[in-house]
Formats: structure tokens, C-alpha cells, sequence
């Protein structure tokens, strides 16, 4: 038997992570680095990102970029695949959620959420993908959400898009995974990120959010390493089309 560490091995391996200055995305981003990746790190905030770079020398290069902008995802692509060659990995973790309730999401809400949750990600993959099947070796990690599953107050086109995002993961791994690219998503739970901002600050929120799930409590940052590593790695090479949930069992209960 090979050594199985092998398996999670990413040296070689090219990633693209969106979102990658803060939260989820840059932790993606210093994981996939940690494996042995080449890391594309990809946000619309320079400075943040430059200091992510900063951190990995070499091995990591930046793209300053508004995935919300579709006219503008071909070019982007291209500037992904510019500094390491096309990528073999491409995490979507930017996102966006405007906590709107549902009498009063406003059109530009509904079309931003829409634009940098749903939509970049699939046109981002489409322009990503060909380099990826001319190689039969690819990963794509969609970011899902507990409201791909269930509804939030304030969360109806944030949990429009991660629904979308679901159903667009599986769609993903029938069309490509034949010719060797899988689609997964990672569906996080509660974390400290910008997003969830709002809901740490509330410690009676967060408690109740901790109470909700089977672990009893809130997740961390190092919870999201191991599936994340495991989606973008060869040990995931039978695996497609899933969500998988890192919730500490919430959408269990």
C-alpha cells in the first residue's frame, strides 16, 4: 500500500482561491499552501491580500479583482492562470450576504448576492474547467451554506444563491466529472468570519447557534482544514456532486 499522506499531497498542484484576504477564503488559501500548492489568491481588497502573499513568498501570487462584474470573468481567468499556468484547484469562497428581509431586498441587493455567489463561480469554473479536462485531473470546491438547507430570517437571497449553489454543484459534477474534474461543496456552519460578524457579536445568538448543533459548539477556523484539503485533493478522487456539511452536526438536529 502507498503511504495514504500521499493522498492529501497537493506539491505540483496549481489552486485558485476567491475570497482569499480574509475569513473562509484565506484560510483555504493558507491551507492548500501548507499542502504544497502554488496558491492564487484571489479579492477585491490589495491590501489584505498583498499581506497574504506576503506571508508565502514565492509559492503564492494575487489577483485584485470584482467577481461580481461577469464582462470582466474571462479576463480574470486569465490573469488566474498568468502567474503558475491554469489552475487545478479552484475554490469559491467569496461571497456576499446583505441581510435584507424579504419586504425590503432591493434589487442591486438581489443582483450583487446573486452575481458574486452564484453566478461568478459558475462562469469563473466554465472559463477554468477546459485546462483542467486537458489535463483529466481537477477540483472544484463550491462554498454551500446551512441555507443551502433551511431558511434564515434576512437570508432570502443569500439563501437563494446557496441553494443555487447546491444544485449548481451537482450539475457541475454531471457535466465535467466524466472528464476527470470533480464539484464538491463545503457547506460551513457558524464561524467567526466578516460575515457572521453580526451573529458573534450577539453571545446569546451565538450560544443558541452553539446549543443547535450535535457537537455543541460554534466552529473554528482549523475545523474547515481537513475537508477542505480532502475536496481538493486526490484523496477525494471518488467523490462528486456532494455537499458536504461542516456544521458540527446543526443540520442534523
Amino acid at each position: 500500500m502507498a503511504d495514504p499522506r500521499a493522498l492529501f499531497d497537493l506539491s505540483g498542484r496549481v489552486a485558485c482561491v476567491t475570497g482569499a484576504s480574509s475569513g473562509l477564503g484565506r484560510r483555504a488559501a493558507d491551507v492548500l499552501a501548507a499542502a504544497g500548492a502554488r496558491v492564487v489568491g484571489l479579492a477585491r481588497r490589495e491590501a489584505e491580500l498583498s499581506e497574504w502573499q506576503a506571508q508565502h513568498g514565492q509559492g503564492a501570487a494575487q489577483v485584485v479583482a470584482d467577481l461580481s462584474d461577469r464582462a470582466a470573468l474571462p479576463a480574470i481567468a486569465e490573469e488566474i492562470a498568468a502567474p503558475f499556468g491554469a489552475p487545478d484547484i479552484l475554490v469559491h469562497a467569496a461571497g456576499i450576504n446583505t441581510r435584507q428581509k424579504a419586504d425590503e431586498v432591493s434589487p442591486e441587493g438581489w443582483d450583487i448576492t446573486l452575481a458574486l455567489n452564484l453566478t461568478a463561480p459558475f462562469f469563473l469554473s466554465q472559463a477554468l474547467v477546459p485546462a483542467m479536462i486537458e489535463k483529466g485531473w481537477g477540483r472544484i470546491v463550491n462554498f454551500a451554506s446551512l441555507q443551502s438547507h433551511r431558511a434564515f430570517p434576512g437570508g432570502i437571497a443569500y439563501g437563494t444563491s446557496k441553494g443555487g449553489v447546491a444544485q449548481m454543484t451537482r450539475a457541475m459534477a454531471e457535466a465535467w466529472s466524466p472528464r476527470g474534474v470533480t464539484a464538491n461543496a463545503i457547506g460551513p456552519g457558524f464561524f467567526p468570519t466578516e460575515l457572521t460578524k453580526a451573529v458573534f457579536e450577539d453571545p446569546e445568538r451565538a450560544r443558541a447557534n452553539a446549543a443547535q448543533t450535535c457537537l455543541g459548539r460554534n466552529g473554528t477556523l482549523a475545523d474547515l482544514d481537513g475537508p477542505l484539503l480532502f475536496l481538493a485533493s486526490e484523496a477525494s478522487s471518488y467523490v462528486t456532486g456532494q455537499i458536504l456539511m461542516v456544521d458540527g452536526g446543526f443540520t442534523a438536529k
